[in-house]
């Protein structure tokens, strides 16, 4: 292994996401254990343009691995944005002796860790840290798991209030241009359906299958909607269609919103960024760069930062299909 990084940077930046503590933990206790000195940025790239460093032992970072959201804070940096501002975030990286940074974040983040290693030729490796899951080289981001266990949860305590009252609701969840979240918890919630970007549905066929359900004895429904969703101009439009078109149905709206964000991160998400952390500071004092670390079949595994940012994470179709079946 190479060792001629000394000291290695940290940030979380873009959406939080649970599990990213416990990637800065793996970081931080690395670079311990290899001798390697540890800093920490606070507020994203917009710290790093402003020198928001601290050293962080093994011993700073203990106690974090169960807490949601990141102890360095997170910020989005439209300064970062110009070269003048990535030029700052350099020589405070330079003027600091760092030789090297760990991204954790989505694909902003990783979109503008790319440009940074693309003018300085500074070496990056990004952990993909996101709820939504949609970075491409990777089965699983961190963040994810939790916050389906979270959607979870809040959508059988609807079904119980909707069963209690022959309602229909509509639950919206996150994921603005990404299904994943919205189509895995909508199977695993046992969902009448569930709409999704990737899959225009359109109102006539939501009202049809409606009126199937509603013809087949259930007395209530729910109805899964992920934020980026285009069937209707939003969830509550979606919800007014429905209730003009379906009078028997009383109709109710749930926007789990940032609850999806927050809460302690499960085992699994704690393992993952354990592993990828680990990984990461590897991978630099091997001298390798401008990649990213992710898990493919169980088996941790590096893409480029430039295919993780343009590839497709693509939604299973055969969950669909599934999805079809189940709610008969």
């Amino acid at each position: 292994m190479k060792t001629r990084i000394k000291k290695i940077a940290v940030l979380t930046s873009g959406g939080d996401a649970p599990g990213m503590n416990a990637a800065i933990r793996a970081v931080v206790r690395t670079c311990s254990y290899y001798h390697v000195e540890c800093i920490g940025i606070y507020r994203g790239y917009q710290g790093m343009i402003e020198g928001d460093f601290k050293t962080m032992s093994a011993r700073f970072v203990h106690h974090i691995i169960q807490k949601g959201g990141t102890i360095l804070k997170s910020a989005r940096s439209d300064e970062f944005r110009t070269k003048e501002g990535r030029k700052k975030a350099h020589k405070q990286l330079k003027d600091n002796n760092i030789d090297a940074l760990v991204l954790v974040g989505g694909d902003g983040t990783f979109t503008g860790g790319m440009i940074f290693n693309e003018e300085f030729n500074f070496p990056i490796i990004g952990i993909p840290g996101t709820i939504d899951n949609d970075i491409f080289g990777t089965n699983f981001t961190i963040g994810y798991d939790t916050a389906l266990n979270t959607v979870i949860d809040a959508i059988d305590k609807i079904r119980d209030t909707a069963s209690s009252h022959n309602r229909l609701f509509f639950v919206e969840v996150m994921g603005r241009d990404a299904g994943f979240i919205a189509l895995n918890t909508g199977v695993g919630a046992g969902a009448e359906e569930i709409l999704i970007p990737e899959e225009d549905m359109g109102l006539d066929r939501l009202l049809e299958s409606l009126k199937k359900s509603k013809r087949s004895g259930k007395s209530s429904s729910i109805v899964i909607v992920s934020e980026g969703d285009k069937t209707g101009k939003n969830v509550f439009e979606l919800a007014d269609y429905i209730e003009e078109n379906l009078p028997q149905y009383e109709v109710r709206v749930s926007v789990l919103g940032h609850m999806q964000r927050g809460g302690s991160p499960s085992c699994f998400d704690r393992v993952l960024a354990s592993r990828l952390g680990v990984k990461s500071v590897e991978l630099l004092l091997d001298g390798k760069k401008n990649i990213m670390v992710g898990l493919i079949d169980n088996k941790v595994a590096t893409t480029p930062l430039e295919k993780a940012v343009k590839g497709k994470h693509t939604i299973n179709k055969e969950l669909l299909r599934m999805s079809d079946i189940l709610s008969v």
